[in-house]
């Protein structure tokens, strides 16, 4: 009698770490402005960069914010990796031709734009940008890519509240409208796993997409965990 296979279990593990507080005194839409992120807050940073694991993969947004607060956690924790991945798909919503002003100020020039935009901002996208429903979709995607790619390692992303939700939607299978509602603050962490198959196809092989690198289950094991509460 033959012996059964047993397929090995892979499990993912995803770090989701909203960056820093950004420089922002006009309380300005800054989405996909390139601004400062305000790294000051070495406790933060300290103690977020303890409860990080040695030998993951690092990827940040190409936002200066997001690479800035990468950059700080790696002072606080010489055991921590130097350089990172940068993921165009990671970035934070794009806000067209709200970036820069304020939604009081967008409001004022085009009163039927805001209005329509506010009767659902989860789907309907400011001029000029994308809605939140697309940056959800854009996310889903890196998210199942990255992961085929990365099977059964650490990985610590260093990005946006809109794409934290945006993976949060996609583990969860939950609405834009949904995902909307959860709140994630500068210097917190968010984790998933991934449980699938098998191993990883590696950076040298082909990469499945779609719904087979979709395949497995998540897990999550916390959501906009603060400094002080890991």
């Amino acid at each position: 009698m033959n012996a059964l296979s047993v397929t090995p279990l892979t499990v993912t593990r995803w770090w989701l770490i909203r960056h820093a507080p950004v420089h922002n005194p006009g309380n300005v839409i800054c989405g996909a402005s390139d601004r400062e992120a305000d790294t000051a807050d070495r406790a933060a940073a300290a103690a977020l960069a303890a409860a990080l694991p040695a030998d993951a993969l690092w990827l940040t947004s190409p936002l200066r914010r997001s690479r800035q607060t990468a950059q700080a956690l790696w002072q606080r924790s010489p055991r921590l990796a130097g350089t990172a991945v940068v993921e165009p798909a990671l970035a934070e919503q794009d806000f067209g031709d709200w970036e820069g002003i304020s939604h009081d100020t967008a409001a004022t020039r085009d009163a039927e734009a805001a209005a329509r935009f506010w009767r659902n901002p989860a789907r309907h996208a400011p001029p000029g940008g994308e809605s939140f429903a697309t940056v959800m979709e854009r996310t889903a995607d890196a998210l199942r890519r990255l992961t085929a790619l990365h099977a059964g390692r650490d990985v610590v992303a260093v990005i946006h509240a809109g794409t934290i939700r945006g993976a949060l939607a996609a583990a969860l299978e939950l609405t834009p409208e949904a995902a909307l509602r959860l709140r994630i603050d500068p210097w917190s962490l968010t984790r998933l796993d991934h449980y699938g198959a098998g191993a990883g196809t590696g950076a040298g092989d082909d990469v499945e997409t779609g719904a087979e690198a979709g395949a497995g289950s998540w897990s999550v094991g916390g959501v906009n965990a603060r400094p002080g509460t890991f």
